[in-house]
């Protein structure tokens, strides 16, 4: 399995759990994801890839009633997954 496949395995499962009990636990899985994609030396246009196939993925199953809260979500969880690559550019606070 490559790198890109176990982020994107990775990603899905998170995004999955995320979007079904749209629990802090489960968004800040998102926030470690990112964490750990950073430290593995993953671009930030990688991950952005990632959670826009994982998306397309999950709108392409979803009713049509649900895509507006599932687009908001989706935001909210890149938004986390993105937060440490904020900061690494951001550095560190003088």
């Amino acid at each position: 399995m490559t790198a890109r496949e176990t982020l994107l395995r990775d990603y899905r499962a998170a995004f999955l759990r995320y979007l079904s009990r749209r629990e802090e636990s489960a968004l800040h899985s998102g926030y470690q994801l990112g964490r750990g994609a950073l430290a593995d030396g993953r671009s930030m246009l990688e991950v952005v890839q990632v959670h826009h196939d994982v998306l397309a993925d999950v709108l392409r199953d979803s009713p049509a009633a649900e895509v507006p809260l599932t687009a908001r979500l989706a935001s909210d969880f890149l938004v986390e997954v993105l937060a440490s690559y904020d900061m690494a550019r951001r550095g560190p606070d003088p």
